[in-house]
């Protein structure tokens, strides 16, 4: 009995001292962020349209310009980023552990992530669900048409989860063939070692552009689950969680309101909208509770653009993957994007 209190005890202190130590760090992460002057952001090892990095070495995406928007917020210059490729399994312990201040990662907004690993996450940069890629000439028209399939998939995700799921709930075989990332699963996918690739549909469409012939691989219609991917931070620093959680809104109502980079410098001077004025820092005092300057917003916009020029350039009309933006609208425009008022 003696032994098992002491080592209860223990448990519970080691418990405790965790805790704290996490608390601690998380406290203060724009102080931190300042006198180190840079943001140190974890994303993807390369996933075109959300983040990698292009022919000159520099790194892209819409993941990326949040971690952009946060550092022109903070610092006065979206270029102050350090950038932090991590794999699914890394991720979440690099954001615990204070390796990175911001997860900007295509990552999922769930109830276990959100409540048991000490993270929150600050928004949704982008609605998703996850599909299943073929090839064109195997006549597949169904996932139900999987049977039996052997399935490339990113190892400790909510992908693996969720195809594990839908196929049991559909009285289906499959045979998950897993690796550490998703370039490895595609690769693997487009050299034949698995029937299908399985991933979220923009990350899917956006692997497809490196495959040997894109034009050979197809998705399949289903979209089996909801994926609303996000920034996230450590739990324990309201300041840094309000921060990187507005500064992804400032630049949804940037859109909505028609503040872009090539007109913001115009709109400051300019324009008798008290939301644009609020919004680009013409009214003092909005930004005190952030501990930063009041044009924080003005700094996002001017050098990352809103919200809508950052979907064009990295997934949509402008970049390679063209994908529509359906969920990704406005809520005003047919979709959900939808973010607080700045007032």
């Amino acid at each position: 009995m003696m032994l098992k209190k002491t080592l209860l005890a223990t448990a519970t202190l080691s418990l405790t001292m965790t805790t704290l130590a996490t608390s601690a760090q998380a406290a203060g992460t724009l102080d931190a962020v300042k006198e180190r002057d840079h943001l140190q952001c974890g994303v993807t090892s390369g996933v075109p349209g959300f983040s990698v990095p292009d022919e000159q070495g520099n790194w892209v995406g819409l993941d990326v310009d949040v971690c952009r928007a946060i550092a022109a917020a903070t610092l006065g210059d979206a270029d102050k980023v350090k950038y932090i490729p991590l794999n699914a399994k890394e991720r979440f312990t690099a954001l615990a552990s204070g390796e990175i201040d911001v997860l900007s990662r295509v990552t999922t907004w769930t109830l276990t992530r959100d409540s048991q690993l000490g993270i929150n996450f600050a928004g949704v940069n982008y609605y998703d669900g996850q599909g299943f890629m073929v090839k064109k000439d195997l006549g597949l028209s169904s996932v139900k048409d999987l049977d039996g399939a052997t399935i490339c998939v990113q190892s400790g995700t909510t992908t693996e989860l969720n195809m594990a799921d839908y196929f049991r709930t559909h009285g289906l075989e499959h045979t998950p063939v897993v690796f550490d990332t998703n370039e490895q699963a595609a690769t693997a996918f487009d050299t034949g070692r698995c029937d299908a690739f399985t991933t979220d549909l923009s990350q899917a469409y956006g692997l497809r552009t490196r495959m040997t012939d894109p034009s050979s691989v197809v998705a399949l219609p289903e979209v089996i689950s909801k994926e609303p991917l996000g920034p996230s931070v450590r739990q324990g620093d309201d300041q840094w969680f309000n921060i990187v959680k507005w500064s992804l809104n400032a630049m949804i109502n940037a859109e909505e309101l028609g503040v872009t980079s090539a007109n913001v410098d115009e709109m400051k001077t300019s324009s008798d909208n008290p939301s644009i004025n609020r919004l680009l820092g013409n009214e003092q005092g909005l930004a005190e509770g952030l501990g930063i300057s009041d044009d924080w917003a003005y700094q996002i916009i001017k050098q990352v653009g809103n919200y809508g020029e950052s979907f064009a350039r990295n997934v949509g009309k402008d970049s390679p993957q063209n994908i529509d933006r359906g969920l990704n609208n406005l809520w005003n425009n047919g979709g959900i994007m939808y973010a607080p008022p700045i007032r």
